[in-house]
């Protein structure tokens, strides 16, 4: 065989091994840090400048206008308190819309909502005359807490030993985890300040729970580096906040490579301070991460009931 011929052979051996290598490298990766090619549960937007519910459906039907609104309501009676945000909320979507649509003969504004099913009349609010809205409120009803001069985050960096030390020998990982919403005591005030922003209190993940919370105390949402990640501001103090959800079947405890994959997020966020929100139990690992990096904190679920009561008002 000449040299070429030979010299050939070499380069293409050279070239699949190189490529196997890497392919096996990109699953190593793959493993340590937890990313797998799972489709994951679709977050729940939430308007950061104003967290008003969702609108679904709007139209105009002789003298009635009906306002349908994307919010998860309880059984039974509706919250006088969610009712009034509902239908003041209804009259502001005509507002806006009596630009577009003709809305002279309109007599009386429907509020509806609910979810997964035909929706619920909330309430009716009769115009004074035909075509003519009431003035706009000077203090609309809202589940904004951002007026009180506290930082719910605070205790959670406060630079004390973090309490509540993980301990799972007895987890399996075919252990079943409920929806958190199923284990958590939330106040009157969060329930609904929820449900007014298009979220489940039953369904929901602990990072839809975090992500509107902080939205009621006016805390100012942006994009993170993807899907899981935000930056939370407040007071020119930034935090960094990664979700990591539990899917259906998965291990129940928070794994090791995911918490590296925080660590290492942290190091190039550039904020004050970070925070990982899941609904999977967490290890001892995350008590010895907090002790070596005051600027991290782990909201796991043994930890999420404290988390809510610290910033809940009722």
């Amino acid at each position: 065989m000449k040299a070429g011929g030979i010299f050939l052979i070499v380069v293409a051996v050279v070239l699949v091994v190189v490529s196997i290598m890497l392919r096996n490298r990109r699953e190593l990766l793959k493993k340590e840090y937890g990313i797998t090619g799972e489709k994951k549960a679709p977050q729940t937007e939430i308007d950061v400048e104003h967290p008003r519910p969702h609108v679904t459906e709007f139209h105009v039907r002789g003298e009635v206008a009906t306002v349908t609104f994307d919010v998860p309501l309880p059984e039974g009676e509706v919250d006088e308190v969610l009712k009034e945000l509902l239908l003041h909320e209804s009259i502001e979507v005509v507002r806006e819309k009596r630009h577009t649509l003709p809305i002279d003969m309109v007599t009386k504004v429907v509020a509806m909502a609910g979810r997964d099913g035909e929706p619920r009349r909330v309430g009716a609010v009769n115009l004074p005359e035909p075509g003519v809205l009431p003035p706009p409120s000077v203090a609309p009803p809202t589940f904004s807490f951002g007026h009180i001069a506290y930082d719910p985050l605070e205790e959670e960096f406060s630079g004390e030993k973090p309490e509540n030390i993980p301990s799972l020998a007895d987890t399996k990982a075919s252990d079943r985890l409920a929806p958190i919403g199923s284990e958590l005591r939330l106040p009157r005030a969060v329930d609904l300040g929820l449900r007014a922003q298009g979220i489940d209190p039953a369904t929901m993940q602990s990072g839809d729970l975090v992500r509107a919370m902080l939205t009621m105390f006016g805390y100012r949402l942006s994009p993170g580096v993807n899907d899981d990640t935000f930056i939370a501001e407040k007071a020119g103090v930034r935090t960094f906040i990664r979700q990591v959800p539990h899917e259906e079947g998965g291990y129940p405890e928070l794994e090791g490579g995911v918490i590296s994959r925080f660590v290492a997020e942290v190091a190039g966020a550039k904020t004050d301070r970070a925070l990982l929100v899941t609904d999977k139990f967490g290890p001892f690992e995350v008590y010895e991460r907090e002790r070596r990096d005051p600027r991290c904190r782990f909201i796991t679920r043994e930890r999420l009931q404290k988390f809510v009561d610290s910033m809940a008002l009722e």
